[in-house]
């Protein structure tokens, strides 16, 4: 169980929600399913956009606490969690260091194989070499290097957005145009078999905690944008159906990645177990979605605890400096 917040200082907590990436209908979505939760524990919740009146509005907010429910680049990348540490306010989630080593999937990757975690072979294409080698030229290159299937990714994008599984040559030069409409770098990656879990980590200060797996089903049979954000487009299992030994090693494994990534307060790590029982890291989220249909406030009512009091506590432990 994770420890309950206390929640008699009443804390007064600013959640950032909205923002301009593309993700910003899920961002307010999630800012909020947060400021509710948080109201009901007992906390006072304002939600501000990220705009041009943020810095003077939590000058007139006065929160004790900020909590970013940002996703896509205005919320992940960085840039935000560098102004935020300025003001001096604590706030909820990555450093901005952390941050920007995570929302670069390429970077991300490297450094949680140097951790001794398994990733997926692939190779990081930004637009400007695509075109200057000749496309065609490049992407044959690719397929007689890679087998088929493989995954065409934006490095630098959430909620799968331009992501595709690609499994002929034919297909791969479709997938990296719609790649590139969100970030100017592409991973190309090899296709993993196997079973999708998502791993919730929270961490109040002392040391991560991983949540229950969730087993990921699309009914469709690809996990995509729509799958992740409508209801009844995916089956979740809360435990993930895997054997105990498999499931226990997931757990090590997320927090593994959550620490090479100096990530804090709390994440979501996105594995596959292959039928062998491996499992391979795939991305780390720096805010994870907290809508309705998300994987993070699954697991944290699957594992016993309420909403409120887990987003109470990561509240509490930004102010304390912990996590």
């Amino acid at each position: 169980m994770i420890p309950k917040g206390k929640g008699s200082a009443k804390l007064k907590i600013q959640v950032l929600a909205g923002g301009i990436s593309h993700e910003r209908d899920i961002s307010l979505k999630s800012g909020r399913r947060v400021a509710d939760a948080l109201t009901d524990f007992g906390a006072t919740v304002v939600i501000r956009e990220p705009d041009h009146n943020l810095l003077a509005n939590i000058k007139k907010d006065k929160p004790d606490v900020i909590f970013p429910c940002l996703h896509g680049a205005s919320g992940e990348d960085g840039a935000l969690r560098d102004i935020l540490a300025l003001t001096g306010v604590p706030f909820v989630g990555a450093t901005a260091a952390s941050a920007r080593l995570t929302w670069d999937k390429s970077i991300a990757k490297i450094l949680v194989s140097k951790s001794g975690v398994q990733t997926p072979a692939s190779i990081t294409l930004p637009k400007e070499t695509f075109r200057e080698l000749d496309a065609e030229t490049v992407l044959k290159t690719v397929s007689a290097a890679m087998t088929f299937p493989v995954v065409v990714k934006p490095a630098r994008s959430g909620s799968a957005q331009g992501v595709t599984i690609v499994k002929t040559l034919g297909e791969l030069n479709r997938a990296m145009i719609d790649a590139y409409v969100y970030c100017d770098v592409a991973i190309i990656e090899k296709f993993v078999e196997g079973c999708e879990l998502a791993i919730s980590i929270i961490d109040l200060g002392a040391g991560p905690i991983a949540l229950p797996a969730i087993e990921i089903e699309p009914v469709a049979g690809n996990y995509g944008y729509d799958e992740r954000y409508t209801a009844g487009e995916t089956n979740f299992y809360v435990p993930a159906r895997l054997p105990k030994a498999q499931l226990d090693r997931s757990a090590k494994t997320a927090i593994l990645v959550h620490e090479a990534l100096g990530l804090r307060h709390l994440s979501r790590i996105d594995l596959i177990v292959d039928n062998k029982g491996t499992a391979w890291f795939l991305e780390a989220n720096v805010m994870p979605g907290l809508t309705e249909t998300s994987l993070l406030p699954q697991s944290v009512t699957a594992n016993g605890n309420s909403l409120g009091e887990v987003y109470y506590s990561i509240a509490e432990a930004a102010l304390r400096g912990r996590g």
